[in-house]
């Protein structure tokens, strides 16, 4: 089923067999947006004072395209696993966009600058309205759909944002909070139906000229804002530019060394929720920057079975995911699948077990790379195709970034010593890094010396490969989700069963680690049946905060450690946890 009818221009694009002349004529099909940038790469042009992705990058591959350069694979390919399908080239999705852009700007009155909160599921209509972004130099801010309704208030109030996006299913917590946002005055809803005091904005851009001439931005003007958590306090606001998610990956030194490995005719998969920056990075910027087919799976629950089947009917080139995926993958029969096209596949978000890339790698002959990275910097380091796996590595340093691991005094430690993940951030800071914190104070606790200091423990061998040990603060990261302790015990002290928590990491086959709250009754309440309210404080932290951040793990003690200070010890607890594998 084609979602959008399009009268103007030319049918959807039809698959043709992949071609992989890129290759072996590096210049055949990259001439074009790549390579303009080949003397910037080299050092002999100075990176561009302008540049806005969507008219240097998109439109010129639909000019590309046009002039029957580029293979005729779509520039976006989208199902839902129920027989809808949507096939976009870039000149429909220029098309598409640029009506979207019309309906932020002279519908919703949005202005360069302004900010807009957009909480959508994988559809196609985030695509459009990142993109419409872009164009209109609206500043993005992405949110994953399980949002509550105080993570939304805190996010629109924190963002002054005066525009919000969502579906359906969303509308009633935004509606519910809306009243304590001073700066929002538009909603609107992606939906088929209508609600009182929202707008619909399929009917809205349908109804838009696609007339739009793209808005002149400078190359560090803010393009997207991540909220990302902490060990304390609420989740901050990481400003990106245009540089830094958009121009990038041009600057790439060599392409077969490039995480993503892509060229025109290829497809990629990235199951990233379309909240973090994963999304941005694997399925809008890197891919397209090569003019690469972005492929979409609605995917409303991850099953193993229609990551199989979607891998067997569809040509996808390479598969991005989350370890889980890849040990959830592990479990079923892999090698009675076989894989149309697959040949790169890509982790990330966590540690991946040794036993889940050899299983993977003995059912499916494809080794998986390692990437590791933060919403602050993009990836950091990764495993690049043809480059040796070493199982429990995260791979080398990415382009573009000095990778080291350093003491406390920001000294570089040798191969082979424990210390902090870092990057050289003076006294050049490198394009690919976000612009800061909503907090400065907060942006200055991450420099150390001449680092960006990652909180991340690791060691890096001989050869250059560094390994991922451990946070260095409390965050948990689990399924590839970052978690901060903070919000999770926030919720579970609302309950008037709890009088303190704490809430740490805790091993798990599945998903790495989980949330494991250690909880102090509170001297008023009384119950004999403790895996009851082990379950009633689950559901009270799902309906408090985003349920992906409920505590699995929940751990009935009379006291928690703490120092003389009053502070708990959670390291004490984290080590006890560790210490029962």
């Amino acid at each position: 089923m084609k979602l959008f009818k399009l009268q103007t221009l030319k049918p959807l694009w039809t698959l043709k067999p992949p071609n992989r002349t890129f290759h072996g004529h590096p210049r055949l099909l990259t001439s074009d947006v790549y390579s303009q940038y080949e003397p910037v790469r080299r050092g002999k042009q100075e990176i561009p004072k302008y540049f806005n992705f969507a008219s240097d990058v998109l439109d010129k591959w639909s000019e590309i395209e046009k002039a029957g350069k580029r293979p005729s694979n779509p520039a976006f390919w989208w199902i839902n696993g129920e027989g809808e399908e949507v096939k976009w080239s870039f000149e429909e999705l220029g098309f598409l966009s640029r009506q979207v852009a019309n309906v932020l700007t002279k519908v919703c009155g949005l202005q360069k600058g302004d900010r807009i909160v957009v909480i959508l599921p994988r559809v196609p209509e985030w695509w459009l309205v990142i993109v419409a972004c872009m164009r209109a130099g609206i500043v993005l801010i992405p949110g994953i759909s399980q949002l509550s309704a105080k993570d939304i208030l805190y996010r629109l109030q924190a963002s002054k944002a005066t525009c919000i996006v969502t579906d359906g299913t969303l509308t009633p917590a935004v509606d519910s909070v809306a009243s304590e946002c001073q700066f929002l005055k538009t909603k609107l809803i992606v939906s088929k139906g209508s609600r009182e005091g929202w707008l619909n904005f399929t009917d809205l851009y349908k109804n838009q000229s696609a007339d739009h001439s793209c808005v002149k931005t400078r190359i560090q003007d803010s393009m997207i804002i991540f909220f990302t958590s902490g060990t304390t306090g609420s989740p901050k606001m990481a400003e990106h530019s245009q540089g830094s998610l958009g121009f990038r990956p041009l600057l790439s030194e060599r392409y077969e060394r490039y995480w993503l490995d892509l060229a025109p005719s290829d497809v990629i998969w990235s199951t990233a929720d379309t909240g973090w920056v994963v999304a941005s990075l694997a399925s809008v910027f890197d891919p397209w920057v090569f003019g690469s087919c972005i492929f979409v799976h609605k995917l409303p629950r991850i099953e193993s079975t229609a990551i199989l089947n979607t891998l067997c009917r569809f040509p996808i080139d390479t598969l991005v995911s989350a370890p889980t995926l890849f040990r959830m993958l592990v479990q079923n029969d892999v090698s009675s699948y076989k894989f149309m096209n697959l040949k790169h596949c890509v982790s990330g978000g966590e540690p991946l077990n040794p036993e889940v890339l050899e299983q993977w790698k003995s059912k499916t002959g494809l080794d998986i790379h390692e990437i590791y990275g933060q919403t602050e910097t993009g990836i950091i380091c990764s495993g690049f195709k043809g480059m040796k796996v070493k199982p429990g590595s995260m791979g080398k340093a990415a382009p573009l970034y000095d990778v080291q691991i350093v003491d406390k005094n920001a000294n570089i430690l040798p191969p082979g010593q424990q210390g902090e993940i870092a990057v050289r951030s003076k006294p050049i800071k490198p394009l690919g890094f976000f612009s800061g914190y909503d907090n400065p104070k907060k942006t200055a606790e991450t420099e150390r010396g001449d680092f960006y200091v990652t909180g991340d423990r690791g060691t890096v061998d001989e050869d250059g490969y560094f390994h991922f040990i451990g946070r260095d603060d409390d965050i948990i990261i689990s399924s590839g989700y970052r978690i901060g302790p903070f919000e999770v015990e926030n919720a579970l002290i609302e309950h008037p069963a709890v009088a303190e928590t704490a809430v740490v990491s805790s091993p798990d086959p599945l998903r790495g680690e989980v949330v494991k709250a250690f909880v102090v009754l509170s001297p008023t309440f009384s119950s004999s049946d403790l895996e009851s309210l082990t379950w009633d404080l689950q559901e009270h932290v799902k309906k408090t905060t985003a349920p992906y951040k409920y505590p699995r793990k929940v751990e009935f003690v009379q006291e928690l450690p703490k120092t003389v200070t009053g502070k708990i010890k959670r390291n004490e607890l984290r080590k006890k946890e560790w210490g029962r594998m």
